[in-house]
């Protein structure tokens, strides 16, 4: 089988990670079977289009370096993949469906439709559109032809309705589920084709997914009700022979475990839910992981990981690892909580495969910012020191901002814990040692301080301690004496003389 899979987001805001996870599973699935990730935008519902939308899909897609092999935006065999531009297509098929009698016209007004609910919720009732109720409404299957014929003529507004066989069992395969059985006598007469000229995501989905040969359906859990209308759909069509196999995701759960995931329980708890800054149309910003420090990988990495099992303790991919890796049969009924600690973790496990350069420049960024010009290559080296302790690359400054500039305060307490008068004269003759050691490395460094502090009979952490504050301003940072040897000599010998004028005992 050629594998084709698509993804088809509705424009109407910003991607959600589910969204993204959903297109991503997708993308992993085509490039494991060398097949095709088509990208199609079904923006039917032109009262929810918010402009701007199908360009933030676009450019996170980009930015995660998801490919997109067919597509509005690259072109393809089965142009167009806009589906407001393919309103002729779906007319057509929706004729066929009343032809064949899988469909009618249906021509109650919102107004009727909504008296007749209202009444039924005054009886304590709930109205469905449905086998029970479409004998007594108003469309072509009580109402004789001459009348269908003179109220479309007239231009009298209607909606398609799909007409459910009665009291059917409908048996489904899911690749994640298995065996899915649903009765017909649950199930509402869906809309199919709209007033305004468009059809509905049921059936736009269906022939699209026809007509550019999809393989494989890989969609999230929320659509799993629509399951039997949209296999019934192919065999009121007669293409059952070719009908796609289905899967659907589990959903990304709230933290705590229940219910899904939304940006509010972001805003709450202070993490993003989308890949990118969105601003809306309103003028509402939402955050974004890339504008939040997040590597794209990381992003993969932790989304991957959500609802799908590799089957071994690894925990860290590159994206080409996952397309190898990749398959449905291991992803997850249940659904997959999210954790905001571990995506920092995948973040940071990302962080530790790049190289010091790579790094270098989001400080060099950082410098910039404040007006501070160095040399890369010394930018190169203190990020080789602060590295570890980073989870986002936006915290280069927080960890090495003294590499680069004197301490102009010292942090209270550890002044208090640290910082003690006897140790002055000491903290006078280190700055000394340091001043002469040749050669000037790290090693030597150490090598004559520690020979200083037994000759005195002193204690190794009382002067590291003491010395760190003073070169520092806090007890933070790398090695002390890798700092010693990266901001040189002179440095010290004034940050030390510094410390004992201005440090208050």
């Amino acid at each position: 089988m050629t594998v084709r899979v698509r993804f088809a987001p509705s424009p109407t805001g910003p991607l959600h990670i589910g969204g993204v996870r959903t297109a991503l599973f997708n993308y992993l699935f085509a490039r494991k079977h060398g097949g095709t990730f088509i990208l199609r935008i079904e923006d039917t519902d032109q009262t929810r289009y918010v402009e701007g939308a199908e360009d933030y899909i676009a450019d996170a897609f980009r930015w995660l370096g998801i490919t997109i092999d067919e597509g509005h935006l690259v072109g393809g065999q089965h142009d167009p993949y806009r589906q407001s531009e393919r309103a002729d297509i779906y007319l057509s098929h929706a004729n066929q469906l009343i032809e064949s009698g899988w469909g009618y016209y249906a021509f109650d007004t919102p107004e009727e439709l909504d008296a007749i609910r209202k009444k039924n919720e005054s009886e304590g009732k709930v109205f469905t559109y449905d086998s029970t109720t479409r004998s007594t409404l108003k469309n072509s299957l009580t109402l004789s032809a001459d009348e269908v014929k003179t109220m479309l003529d007239n231009g009298d507004p209607y909606v398609i309705r799909f007409k459910f066989p009665e009291n059917r069992e409908v048996v489904m395969q899911d690749i994640i589920r298995g065996t899915v059985k649903v009765n017909t006598q649950t199930l509402d007469d869906k809309v199919l084709f709209k007033s305004d000229g468009l059809p509905t995501y049921h059936m736009a989905n269906v022939v699209d997914d026809h007509l550019m040969e999809i393989s494989h359906v890989i969609r999230g859990e929320e659509w799993l009700p629509s399951l039997p209308l949209h296999v019934l759909l192919y065999e009121a069509f007669g293409w059952t022979d070719t009908m796609p196999q289905f899967a659907h995701l589990p959903l990304i759960l709230k933290p705590e475990g229940k219910g899904k995931l939304s940006k509010r329980d972001g805003d709450k708890l202070g993490f993003p839910v989308f890949p990118l800054l969105w601003t809306s149309p309103e003028g509402e910003v939402s955050r974004g992981y890339r504008e939040d420090g997040y590597l794209p990988e990381a992003v993969i990495n932790m989304l991957a990981l959500l609802g799908w099992n590799p089957g071994t303790e690894q925990e860290i991919f590159s994206l080409e690892e996952l397309c190898q890796q990749f398959d449905l049969e291991r992803v997850s009924k249940s659904g997959a909580r999210f954790d905001p600690d571990k995506a920092k973790w995948f973040n940071h496990q990302h962080i530790t495969k790049k190289s010091d350069e790579f790094l270098a420049l989001s400080l060099v960024d950082s410098l910039s910012g404040k007006d501070i010009i160095a040399n890369f290559e010394y930018v190169v080296k203190v990020v080789s020191l602060v590295r570890d302790r980073l989870n986002f690359t936006h915290e280069l400054w927080d960890h090495a901002h003294f590499f680069f500039e004197n301490p102009a305060e010292f942090d209270e307490k550890i002044v208090k814990k640290r910082w003690k008068s006897d140790l002055i004269p000491h903290m006078q003759n280190v700055s000394q040692i340091i001043a002469a050691t040749t050669p000037y490395q790290a090693e030597s460094i150490k090598e004559a301080v520690s020979k200083y502090i037994e000759t005195n009979g002193l204690g190794f952490g009382a002067i590291a301690n003491a010395l760190r504050l003073a070169l520092v301003g806090s007890s933070v940072g790398p090695d002390l004496f890798a700092i010693v040897e990266t901001i040189g000599a002179e440095a010290c010998v004034n940050r030390i003389n510094f410390a004992i004028e201005n440090i208050d005992i």
